[in-house]
């Protein structure tokens, strides 16, 4: 019993330090939605063969409609397959809220998200050099983020909101975290994903798939709680694109090509964390 109420205390205690930064970094992403987002699509739309730089630049601002929005473009074939990829690619989702509100290095928090832009860029390229596919311009009737995102009209109560789920979720990952890492030992947890090159991006990867901010939220306070290298929380972050990849099943009437996507992203990602695996571990 005592030891359930240490791992609830510390798991309360962990999510209360870190409401301000999260509420803070939500206005913030908030705010850049509401006034910005708009400006962002239509840079997106007129970027041309540059489509995948745009895409690539832009999706690493961590908001809940760009991935579901790129979904609708690409339905309507107003932006490209490339493009498409690099977004769902560069985008963090609950990433870099987390990052910043555990405080981690200004220079990894860098490196992450620059790293997951230039992986975007270079693949959307690549794909759109590969595969030209359907030029045909189409047209979009209903873009509406808000209906795929839930996002609030008020900015305060959007932050608010964003802040209160993502602190729910953090609390459940630390009763999880901190029961299993009691009952199983820190070090044998480690041990089972770290040295598995091969089987941790493998896993990851799937996670990020979840059309869900719980899977970005989980991999990556794994990764902070040491349970994930940087090889297997790489494959988990690049293939979690939010709720883009539900929306292009719900708009894209072409459920082929939205199962290659699907595994075009699954497949770049977990490459990536293997590689990175055997070179960083």
């Amino acid at each position: 019993m005592e030891q359930m109420i240490d791992i609830l205390m510390d798991a309360a205690l962990d999510v209360l330090k870190l409401i301000p930064f999260l509420f803070l970094t939500y206005w913030c992403m908030e705010y850049l939605e509401h006034r910005a987002s708009d400006k962002m699509n239509r840079v997106v739309q007129r970027a041309g063969r540059l489509g995948p730089v745009a895409g690539g630049l832009l999706g690493i601002i961590p908001q809940c409609g760009f991935s579901a929005a790129a979904s609708n473009f690409y339905a309507g074939r107003i932006i490209s397959l490339g493009t498409l990829i690099a977004i769902y690619l560069s985008t963090s989702d609950e990433m870099l809220p987390i990052l910043l509100s555990e405080q981690v290095s200004p220079v990894l928090i860098g490196k992450l998200v620059g790293f997951k832009a230039l992986m975007g860029i270079v693949m959307g390229l690549i794909i759109d050099f590969l595969y030209k596919g359907d030029r045909e311009h189409g047209h979009i009737h209903d873009i509406c983020e808000h209906e795929h995102c839930g996002c609030e009209k008020s900015i305060l109560r959007s932050a608010l909101k964003h802040t209160l789920q993502i602190a729910g979720f953090l609390f459940l990952i630390g009763l999880v975290l901190g029961g299993v890492l009691e009952l199983a030992g820190e070090e044998a947890i480690a041990g089972l994903i770290l040295d598995r090159p091969f089987l941790g991006p493998v896993l990851a990867g799937l996670v990020g798939l979840i059309p869900n901010c719980a899977s970005s939220v989980v991999i990556t306070k794994l990764y902070l709680e040491q349970a994930l290298g940087m090889g297997a929380m790489l494959a988990g972050l690049l293939t979690n694109a939010g709720v883009g990849v539900l929306v292009l099943f719900r708009v894209n009437a072409h459920k082929k090509e939205n199962y290659a996507i699907l595994g075009l992203l699954y497949g770049i990602g977990v490459v990536t964390g293997i590689i990175a695996s055997l070179l960083v571990g």
